[in-house]
């Protein structure tokens, strides 16, 4: 057993002030703490066909995830970002507005996918993602983050509000 929070540097008012970064770079860095997030994250999506992760840091752990579960991934990416027909999902953030995109036919109906990420914030873009996954036809199973922010002012967002039915897991809480 490692304590992944020993792995996580903090960094207080970054990007803005009030805000306290959790950085996961260290965990990137020791070989050992990595691993250790990639099975914790794993043993929460067993029973997925997929995995699909959020662009940019969820492409860091799905592929290892994907492997320990010998499952493929899908990248779901920002606007403008993937080739070929794609389905869109366009969703507000506190500071702006953003499109994800997940190319067509890359999930079948019926498909059990989990969802992996690094960071449950507010849960606006782990929302989108399920939304995009249900459109085309593929069933969430669960959504696996490193790290959930779960201070009682972001768990009473709507957006937060609503994954509470997408299983949601994390490696570490922040309360």
């Amino acid at each position: 057993n490692i304590d992944i929070r020993n792995y996580i540097a903090n960094y207080p008012d970054f990007p803005k002030p009030g805000i306290q970064f959790k950085d996961i770079s260290p965990i990137l860095t020791s070989p050992e703490a990595f691993l250790y997030v990639c099975h914790e994250m794993a043993e929460s999506c067993r029973g997925a066909d997929k995995i699909v992760a959020l662009d940019a840091r969820g492409f860091i752990f799905a592929p290892t995830i994907a492997q320990i579960l010998g499952i493929p991934w899908v990248m779901l990416r920002k606007a403008g970002k993937l080739p070929g027909k794609t389905s869109k999902y366009s969703y507000d953030l506190e500071y702006g507005s953003a499109t994800i995109e997940l190319q067509e036919g890359a999930l079948k109906a019926g498909e059990k996918v989990s969802i992996v990420d690094d960071l449950l914030a507010t849960g606006g873009t782990a929302l989108a993602a399920v939304k995009l996954v249900e459109m085309q036809g593929a069933e969430v199973l669960n959504c696996s983050f490193v790290i959930a922010l779960d201070e009682v002012f972001l768990k009473g967002f709507a957006t937060r509000k609503e994954l509470e039915k997408y299983n949601c897991s994390a490696v570490v809480s922040y309360e």
